[in-house]
């Protein structure tokens, strides 16, 4: 299941999360956020028992943006522990995504 965050749950979905959290940055008019959602979805539903996935939609939650410096998108946020640990910025086929969550795994 992926959760959609907004500037007002952001911060408490992060601290509060049981798991890593691999967190989309994404806006619906972007393509290569629209190639990279698929690949977020099925690694969300392979992943449940490891892993936390929540999407923002950067038009309706700039402020989230904002916060992490994001200027380009899509971005991917990996935290553990309420902590961010890593940021991708870009497209990135799913053996790479695959690779970047398992930093926090």
């Amino acid at each position: 299941m992926i959760t959609a965050l907004t500037n007002e749950t952001f911060d408490a979905f992060i601290q509060n999360a049981d798991k890593p959290v691999l967190v989309d940055l994404w806006a619906s008019w972007c393509g290569p956020c629209r190639m990279l959602s698929p690949l977020v979805d099925q690694l969300a539903e392979d992943m449940a028992d490891q892993l936390t996935v929540a999407k923002v939609d950067v038009d309706a939650a700039p402020e989230v943006a904002m916060k992490f410096g994001v200027n380009s998108i899509p971005t991917l946020l990996l935290f553990k522990g309420g902590k961010l640990v890593n940021k991708s910025i870009g497209y990135v086929p799913m053996e790479s995504l695959k690779a970047f969550v398992a930093q926090a795994i």
